[in-house]
């Protein structure tokens, strides 16, 4: 009868010993990082559920993920030319309502209640989507406006998968098609894509594409390099299509981990010191290509190994992006499930966490993480969740800065005040700024304080009160009188405004 409570204090002492270890590091966190999660419809977690029970349980992942400083999610909304929320083109998926083209009972639009849920709390919302598989394998049916039943043309099979030919410019225009009305209709903060671009490869089946090849090579000399041109053609389409809707959409991608093989090390420019499926001879995704060019605005390696995996080792890995990759803001996908049971070669006593962070906090062009998944996150194995929680996102982070979008500050808050006490504290109050654009317009703000006598130093973020895109804060009671506090705005892409500061 006593065993658990026993070991519920064992494990809640071990906590604050090792908060208070790093407690070093928890005030030294990054005042810019991107720290996102991956909430996917693939994994069955919505079916047999009515749309009451979805949203309770989504509600439960944000809250939770809120709690331990997830910035942005990452929600899958087109899995196999379907969608979770009201398409102008596809049907609804069967991963929302258990059969395809079939609506949530209530007329839920998921998407929709994702932007609204992200960004009360102060969330990015990325919509995900899949730009080539049509169909999976477990999907047996698909609805009667099913792209692939609409135009059975412009797919083809390859192991139980239909994908959306890439050779194909109708299938392109189709892809930005979607994304445009998404871009159309909903306030998402970014357009996402995974790693599936062309099939992965099944050994001994060759993709049924050379008669295309044959028929219209383009001047390339190999398959190869016209499956590439095939991808780079749809990203290029896509970068330019967000810029002229909604210029202030950002574009990632989460790659597989692993760019190309160079198990020699030699010459790494070309590659890592691995031995797995690579996205460039595999997938026929050029990703360093695509980030020279500046057709992506972030990218998100799916580094999902541990440190002294022999095929694909998780610093190796993570080394090699940054090096060869860090043109654009560089995240890292780390696999929440996979990383606790590893051990870690420093302390056999602990799991992987913490060198993995210590290692993607340590390298210039790393600026955060995406774990994979949310809901993995809400369940914390290995006190994964309570980890960030309490060490590397305890104090609040704004978004990396994306100056080849835009690099223009929005005006500083207007008439900034206190005025009399709530119950909890002093109620600080500020009007939004003058904008003659979107991109310029002031959406959240930022609340600091300084003890009396304290130097004023907008980089740390432990000195962040609160990100709000409200125009008052209860300042808490525990600020105390003679402090300092500053108001910054910040716009859609988080460029900063100069400060207004007041004493307390």
């Amino acid at each position: 009868m006593n065993t658990p409570i026993f070991m519920k204090r064992i494990v809640y002492l071990f906590l604050i010993l090792f908060c208070f270890q790093f407690t070093a590091l928890a005030t030294s966190n990054p005042k810019r990082e991107f720290r996102g999660a991956w909430i996917q419809c693939v994994n069955g977690q919505y079916l047999g559920k009515s749309p009451a029970q979805i949203r309770q349980m989504l509600t439960l992942q944000l809250d939770t993920l809120q709690k331990c400083g997830i910035n942005a999610i990452l929600f899958q909304v087109r899995a196999e030319g379907d969608a979770l929320y009201k398409s102008s083109y596809e049907p609804w998926s069967r991963y929302l309502t258990g059969t395809q083209g079939v609506a949530p009972a209530d007329g839920w639009d998921p998407l929709e209640w994702m932007v609204q849920q992200c960004h009360q709390r102060e969330m990015e919302c990325h919509a995900w989507i899949n730009p080539y598989r049509a169909k999976t394998k477990g999907t047996t049916a698909l609805a009667s406006n099913h792209a692939a039943i609409r135009y059975p043309e412009r797919m083809f099979e390859y192991d139980g998968l239909y994908i959306f030919n890439p050779a194909l410019p109708a299938n392109r225009l189709y892809t930005c098609m979607v994304v445009e009305d998404i871009l159309n209709h909903y306030d998402v903060d970014g357009i996402h894509m995974d790693d599936y671009f062309y099939p992965y490869p099944t050994a001994g089946l060759p993709l049924p594409d050379a008669s295309y090849y044959q028929a219209d090579p383009r001047g390339f000399s190999t398959i190869e390099d016209w499956r590439r041109d095939n991808v780079n053609l749809l990203i290029h389409d896509l970068h330019n299509l967000v810029r002229s809707v909604k210029p202030w959409v950002k574009f990632g991608v989460s790659p597989f981990g692993i760019y190309r093989n160079n198990p020699a090390g030699q010459n790494s420019k070309e590659g890592s010191a691995t031995s797995g499926t690579q996205n460039y001879d595999d997938l026929y995704a050029d990703i360093v290509y695509w980030t020279k060019k500046g057709w992506v605005d972030y990218n998100i390696p799916q580094i999902y190994w541990n440190l002294g995996t022999k095929a694909a080792d998780y610093e190796v890995l993570i080394k090699w992006w940054n090096d060869y990759c860090g043109g654009r803001p560089l995240f890292i996908g780390q696999d929440i499930e996979r990383t606790v049971k590893g051990v870690d070669p420093r302390n056999s006593n602990q799991h992987q966490m913490l060198i993995k962070y210590d290692l993607q906090r340590s390298l210039p062009h790393v600026q955060g993480s995406c774990q994979w998944y949310a809901a993995a996150c809400v369940d914390n194995p290995g006190n994964y969740r309570t980890v960030l929680e309490k060490v590397y996102h305890s104090t609040p982070a704004l978004q990396p800065l994306m100056p080849f979008i835009d690099k223009k500050a929005p005006g500083k808050p207007k008439n900034v005040k206190t005025s009399k006490y709530a119950l909890e504290g002093k109620i600080l109050s500020w009007q939004a700024p003058k904008a003659k654009k979107e991109l310029d317009r002031a959406r959240q703000y930022v609340v600091y304080r300084f003890a009396k006598g304290e130097k004023v130093d907008l980089t740390r973020s432990d000195h962040i009160l609160v990100i709000t895109s409200s125009t008052s804060y209860t300042i808490p009671s525990s600020v105390k009188r003679g402090s300092t506090i500053v108001v910054t705005a910040l716009d859609r892409l988080h460029n900063e405004s100069k400060a207004v500061k007041f004493k307390y």
